[in-house]
């Protein structure tokens, strides 16, 4: 029996340089519902009767179409608060990688804000293990945009639930407070400890 999901904890204990405490907070009771789902859906997935599956519509069909919102949910939110409270400077190996694949800092940037304003969701940095190369993609619901054979690196949640407290509709002025925050050794901490650093060479 799989061991059900448990909310890993909000590491950012005081307000950051443009984002608050309050703001965080509220967000991180957001993920909480998503762990609090995927376990719920995971655990009816048990009983639920496969012998009705349908594309249209089942107890069973329905089921996977929301465990993969919810788990993906649970995940995307992981990263993003691991992904704060640095002081925002870029350091280390998933530099590297960027300057290499994107030419420049100042290009992934401009890339990244330019994902996260014409995004309904997410704006996600990942890692391609088909062409070993990192990619920005779209996603306008947390199961919308998923790309397969990748590695979530950095995701930048654009959802207004996500700046709304702080900003009301001002979601610019909120991803560059996203940006002043990001904790680069987690980051680039990623790229070392699964070795991507080493089948990218």
């Amino acid at each position: 029996m799989r061991k059900p999901f448990e909310p890993k904890k909000l590491e950012i204990e005081k307000d950051l340089e443009g984002l608050s405490l309050k703001m965080l907070e509220n967000h991180y009771k957001l993920y909480e519902g998503y762990v609090k789902k995927t376990n719920e859906i995971q655990e009816k997935l048990l009983t639920a009767d496969k012998k009705t599956a349908n594309g249209v519509y089942s107890e069973y069909g329905e089921l996977r179409r929301q465990e993969t919102f919810a788990v993906n949910g649970m995940k995307l939110h992981e990263f993003y608060f691991a992904a704060l409270g640095g002081d925002g400077v870029p350091h280390g190996e998933l530099v590297a990688m960027i300057e290499r694949d994107f030419g420049s800092m100042d290009t992934w940037k401009e890339e990244m804000i330019a994902t996260g304003m014409s995004s309904r969701g997410w704006a996600v940095l990942c890692y391609d293990f088909g062409d070993m190369k990192l990619h920005i993609y779209g996603s306008d619901a947390h199961n919308v945009g998923s790309v397969w054979n990748c590695a979530l690196i950095l995701p930048l949640d654009v959802y207004e639930h996500a700046y709304f407290i702080d900003y009301a509709v001002d979601r610019k002025t909120y991803i560059d407070g996203f940006f002043k925050n990001l904790n680069w050794d987690f980051l680039s901490g990623l790229i070392t400890k699964w070795g991507l650093d080493k089948v990218s060479e």
